[in-house]
């Protein structure tokens, strides 16, 4: 969705589409033993198809070693295919998921199919595209409405004209549009392939008062967004910037209330942050960070400050109105910080008072513009995305998750909060990285820690029992079954017993490479099991002919 989201940047560490880089070096043995051992107290929990591959790769790789250990393996003629035996492809029977819920499938357009002048970019290979769309049933599209475009010469002066015309043709096909309102530069991220900047006039502004920025510890202001410590000052030419939001909200709804009326429009995201995330902007690479580092706090403007100094007067502990000088640069190493080592000082009472603060200013953000959303789409369905911070995990303080603003260490549940602020305004979750597995993640990069499945689980059973709809998305583009299954058990676990699911996913995104051959084949198979239908593979159909 908005740009390229938070994990694509970070998913693979900073990889292109499809591509894997190995940028740092494995752990050691004796590194990689010490990992597997403290994973083993908070893995999540797997389904019965997952423990068993699991099983058999241990025993698989087990084989190996110990044929490699024998004295005569060497001389062995057999010995070069037994060791091909660990790189075999383990089978298992795939799940049925006929009969299963209905969940409604979107497609995100391409971040370009608007350009700067809000005109439509090449009307009908577009129509082409989506006529494909719609002839393998997919439910609709998500398009990004874009701050930058819309309003970029003048306050309150809007353009909708490219949006009316790609509406349009939405509806003509008799497909649902999922409307992200995007409050956020796109550029600089992972994925992005066009530029857009915030608005003109409001860049005016910030070039004399940057400090409506979030800004990092050696002072550098990330244009990506507005601060959210200007969120109730009018320095926005008289408005403040929740202001500023709720009337280009507004504006939208009174411009487009027939595809409202008409239920065209299913739901609106709300952006809350860099790559439309409710989070900050922790890890820019615009500032040099590289996965896996840990990221920076982002509460050095001037009005974040105050909030911060503010709040530690109001405790008693005036000299606690500072930021950590001890939380590293955003490529650290959790251990080589005072702040996010084991012991270290995240979890002292000035530390927990500072990320309280912090992640308090993030959950605040989101409340405020919510509740204006909700004056705005009244009646409509209205989603939040949060970004899916996965390496670091399996550490004790989450240092990535911390400086990103949630407050998750491995002593606290740091998703709760936010799933009850989204609860209070009736807003639903948008999570991602639900493709991703563990296992691949510590192949790739074990230095990382990460666990994505650990926090998948983590934040839908938050939301879950906080009772508001979960949706998701794809971390990066997906075209093989394996990518699909892993959605697929995410997105409708077994033996559930409150039989809760996905209320929508959202493919990231239309491209010729979606469309094409096999891949179309697969992702129309995809689409068939997440409507719950039944799949009959050539294989299946064949032997029913005999």
């Amino acid at each position: 969705m908005a740009a390229a989201s938070s994990i694509q940047l970070a998913r693979i560490g900073m990889l292109g589409s499809g591509t894997r880089a190995r940028r740092f070096s494995r752990l050691s043995r004796l590194d990689a033993a010490d990992w597997r051992r403290n994973s083993v107290r908070c893995a999540p929990r797997r389904s019965r198809d997952e423990r068993l591959v699991a099983d058999v790769r241990l025993r698989t790789r087990a084989m190996v070693r110990e044929r490699e250990d024998s004295p005569i393996a060497g001389d062995s003629a057999d010995a070069p295919e037994d060791k091909q035996v660990a790189d075999l492809p383990i089978k298992l029977p795939e799940r049925d998921f006929a009969g299963t819920p209905y969940v409604p499938v979107y497609v995100m357009l391409p971040l370009g199919v608007v350009n700067l002048e809000c005109e439509l970019v090449d009307p009908e290979g577009l129509l082409e595209q989506l006529k494909i769309l719609k002839s393998v049933n997919v439910d609709g599209v998500m398009i990004d409405c874009w701050w930058g475009i819309v309003e970029a010469d003048a306050p309150q002066a809007y353009n909708w004209r490219g949006y009316k015309k790609l509406f349009q043709m939405v509806r003509d096909l008799k497909l649902k549009l999922q409307v992200v309102m995007s409050f956020h530069e796109c550029g600089g991220n992972i994925g992005d392939d066009v530029h857009i900047p915030l608005p003109c006039w409001l860049m005016e502004i910030g070039q004399k008062n940057p400090d409506i920025y979030f800004t990092d510890r050696e002072g550098r202001h990330n244009t990506e967004c507005l601060t959210w410590g200007i969120d109730k000052e009018r320095v926005l030419r008289g408005r403040t910037a929740v202001e500023v939001f709720f009337d280009y909200m507004r504006s939208f709804r009174v411009e487009f209330n027939a595809f409202f009326e008409d239920g065209i429009i299913s739901e609106i995201e709300i952006g809350l942050g860099p790559c439309g995330e409710l989070r900050y902007p922790s890890y820019p690479a615009k500032h040099g960070w590289e996965y896996p580092g840990i990221g920076e706090f982002q509460c050095y403007d001037r009005y974040l400050m105050k909030s911060l100094k503010k709040a530690a007067e109001v405790r008693g502990h005036s000299f606690w109105g500072r930021a950590p000088d001890n939380a590293g640069c955003y490529n650290s190493r959790p251990h080589e910080t005072g702040f996010f080592r084991d012991g270290g000082e995240y979890d002292s009472y000035y530390g927990r008072f500072f990320l309280n603060w912090y992640s308090q200013i993030l959950i605040d953000h989101g409340d405020r513009v919510l509740a204006l959303a909700n004056l705005a789409f009244e009646g409509c369905c209205i989603a939040a995305k949060l970004s899916g911070i996965h390496w670091w995990y399996k550490t004790a303080s989450h240092a990535a998750e911390l400086t990103a603003g949630f407050y998750n260490p491995c002593n606290r549940d740091g998703y709760a909060a936010t799933a009850l602020m989204l609860k209070k305004h009736e807003t639903a979750m948008n999570f991602t990285c639900v493709e991703l597995r563990t296992l691949d993640q510590y192949e790739d990069f074990p230095e990382a820690m990460a666990d994505p499945e650990g926090l998948v689980w983590q934040v839908l059973n938050a939301a879950w029992d906080a009772q508001i709809p979960v949706a998701s998305e794809n971390a990066l583009p997906c075209y093989d079954r394996e990518g699909y299954n892993k959605i697929l058990e995410n997105a409708k676990p077994r033996d559930d017993p409150d039989g809760r699911h996905l209320s929508a996913f959202t493919y990231l995104r239309l491209s010729p490479t979606l469309t094409e051959g096999n891949n179309l084949v697969e992702f129309e198979r995809f689409v068939k099991r997440m409507h719950g239908e039944t799949v009959l593979d050539k294989l299946t159909r064949d032997s029913n002919h005999l």
